[in-house]
């Protein structure tokens, strides 16, 4: 856990390597490409980066991409004058405006339209830019950070973002591992909620008891710190008493409970597809596929029921 407003928790190694690489950038000026899985963090290590900065004390806005209607991120981003298009009463500043001398986030970079990828990429080399529906340069004193959880190698290959874009984005890039990739920080992590989310749920003496932190670390977490955060503020809120026990998380329990048995029914498909393959190679000479097989003649002919291969 690092000092600071805000808290990027890394115990396992992977996270370790993020925050070495993030402490070590914080003080250049330079463009940096977060990527990683939707809940892993990268808004909050955008925000870290920023903290330990020398802008720290200058502003952070983040624009997102994705949820604005592409006629409306242009003008989020660069800022409009008055008359500029339907009902631009009055000039409005942008985002790159406001963040001068601070930090502007791109979230979901890859969701940006051709036409602003194209003008993003003249910002990002001449460090100028206009309003929309003006004529007059404005200089860009801010420093940018795209985070994404598409494959901009991909989507260039695809033709959906600009290669030149992509690498000035990716001068410095730093990929975050999914939570199912970093395990050793799932234990600490729901120790953190349950001590920054307690006490808003009126649990401020709330732990998490020793029998959790397995049955976290067992569940895949396809939404990442997220629905880890999630999953420890539905246990505060329905939680009997102080401690929090495997049976507050009882949907995590029932979802790793369902990937055992996933997983058994998938051994007992292969087993049946060597079985099949063996008997066909043997042309159904038992005491040969059993051989083969490594069973007994009873076995194979008790598999041969089981699975159908009659």
């Amino acid at each position: 856990m690092s000092e600071g407003r805000v808290v990027w928790i890394a115990v396992d190694p992977a996270s370790q390597q993020v925050l070495d690489v993030a402490g070590k950038l914080a003080d250049t000026a330079t463009t940096v490409l977060i990527t990683g899985e939707s809940g892993t963090g990268k808004d909050q290590l955008a925000r870290w980066i920023h903290e330990r900065g020398a802008r720290r004390d200058a502003p952070f806005l983040k624009i997102d991409c994705a949820s604005l209607p592409a006629e409306l991120v242009e003008s989020e981003l660069f800022g409009h004058e008055r008359g500029a298009f339907t009902g631009a009463v009055a000039r409005k500043p942008g985002r790159l405006e406001l963040a001068q001398g601070g930090t502007i986030v791109l979230d979901e970079v890859a969701a940006l339209s051709p036409a602003v990828q194209a003008k993003l990429l003249r910002v990002l080399e001449e460090r100028n830019f206009e309003r929309l529906g003006g004529t007059e340069p404005l200089h860009m004193d801010a420093r940018v950070m795209a985070l994404t959880n598409t494959n901009l190698q991909k989507a260039v290959e695809a033709g959906r973002f600009r290669e030149d874009l992509f690498f000035r984005l990716n001068v410095l890039a730093i990929p975050v591992q999914p939570l199912r990739e970093r395990r050793a920080d799932i234990a600490p992590l729901a120790a953190h909620f349950v001590a920054r989310l307690g006490p808003v749920h009126g649990r401020a003496s709330a732990e998490i008891s020793a029998d959790v932190s397995p049955l976290l670390e067992s569940y895949g977490w396809p939404g990442n710190v997220r629905e880890l955060k999630n999953a420890v503020e539905h246990a505060l809120v329905f939680a009997k008493g102080p401690t929090l026990g495997a049976q507050d998380f009882a949907q995590i329990a029932a979802a790793n409970g369902r990937r055992a048995e996933a997983a058994l029914k998938s051994l007992e498909d292969v087993e049946r597809e060597a079985i099949a393959a063996t008997l066909e190679a043997t042309h159904y000479k038992i005491g040969q596929a059993a051989e083969s097989l490594g069973i007994s003649r009873k076995t194979l002919l008790e598999k041969r029921k089981k699975y159908g291969l009659i």
